[in-house]
């Protein structure tokens, strides 16, 4: 009994994490295509709009300006110390 509730508890983890996470893709992939919509480069402004939503959790809105919104987007920057996000 206590095997089949561990796996059960396992297996619930698991289905619980892939929703999350897709969730958070679903989140970002709406927010990101709103921001870059009007970008010039779209697909290099969606790559890295996602990484900086995925890990901040927020995109600013409009499709430029407003990062005060969301700090961590607005801080994240390149290895040459620019602006990671768009």
């Amino acid at each position: 009994m206590g095997k089949r509730l561990a796996i059960v508890g396992i297996v619930f983890l698991l289905v619980w994490m892939t929703a999350a996470a897709a969730e958070t893709d679903s989140y970002c992939d709406n927010k990101c295509g709103e921001r870059c919509s009007k970008a010039g480069r779209m697909d290099r402004c969606l790559k890295y709009c996602g990484i900086c939503c995925k890990k901040c959790h927020c995109v600013p809105p409009g499709t430029s300006g407003n990062k005060d919104e969301c700090p961590c987007y607005r801080d994240m920057k390149n290895s040459k110390g620019d602006p990671k996000c768009p």
